[in-house]
C-alpha cells in the first residue's frame, strides 16, 4: 500500500508502507521514478528513467517541502 504525500505538476510524491525506517520519499511520473533520502539531508537514492533536469527540479521540491514529507 502507498500513501500519497502530495502532487506537483505530473509527479506523485509517496511512501510505501512497511518499507525501511530511514525517512525517504518516492516520486513517480510517466517518465519514471526516483527515491530521495530526506534525512540527514536530501539526497537522491535511486533514479529510474528521469532526466538530470527532472532530478534537479525534484530535489529542490523535496528540499522545500521536507517538513511536510517528514510529518506525513
Amino acid at each position: 500500500m502507498s500513501l500519497t504525500v502530495f502532487r506537483y505538476k505530473g509527479y506523485r510524491f509517496l511512501f510505501f508502507s512497511r518499507e525501511e525506517t530511514r525517512c525517504h520519499v518516492h516520486v513517480t511520473c510517466a517518465d519514471g521514478e526516483a527515491k530521495f533520502w530526506v534525512e540527514p539531508k536530501v539526497l537522491l537514492a535511486e533514479n529510474f528513467g528521469l532526466s538530470a533536469k527532472q532530478i534537479n527540479e525534484l530535489t529542490k521540491v523535496v528540499e522545500e517541502r521536507c517538513d511536510e514529507i517528514k510529518s506525513a
